[in-house]
């Protein structure tokens, strides 16, 4: 069987969607199921393309015992919505852009990422880039939560 591969998307993937990465491969790899699920993250824009995760989000990673320094930006691609099977928006403004990137047959593998959490009231992960190290922890617990949710959610659909 192949794999389910899901991809993480804010805007310029150096924040959350790094850390949705880095928390969900965590959870995936305690499951045993790291040869079942693909997991890679993106932006919606490539204003730091090929950049690491920003300092803060690593440090709240890292405080949590989760690794994101592996994580380098990247724009999303057209190839990118045939090959994967979740695409997760981190917000509605990222969502949008997705939506209107991609062609309607794919449209249905396209959501927010804390629709896991929330189900169809989902709430935006808010973008922690602007503010202090606070905002950064308020992510950290939406990205933790959301990712259980989503583990949760495959193991019982998908595998």
């Amino acid at each position: 069987m192949a794999p389910i591969r899901v991809l993480f998307v804010c805007m310029g993937n150096i924040c959350r969607s790094p850390m949705a990465e880095g928390v969900f491969a965590d959870m995936v790899a305690r499951a045993g199921l790291s040869h079942a699920i693909e997991i890679d993250s993106a932006g919606t824009s490539g204003w730091h393309e090929d950049e690491g995760a920003d300092q803060r989000a690593v440090a709240a990673a890292t405080s949590r015992g989760y690794d994101i320094s592996f994580c380098r930006s990247r724009p999303i691609n057209w190839r990118d919505y045939g090959n994967f099977d979740y695409i997760l928006a981190m917000d509605d403004v990222n969502l949008r852009t997705l939506r209107s990137e991609a062609s309607e047959d794919l449209e249905d593998k396209i959501s927010l990422f804390m629709r896991f959490a929330d189900g169809e009231a989902a709430r935006s992960v808010p973008d922690p880039y602007g503010g202090d190290a606070g905002g950064f922890d308020l992510v950290m617990d939406m990205v933790e939560e959301g990712a259980a949710a989503l583990l949760a959610h495959i193991q019982k659909s998908d595998l």
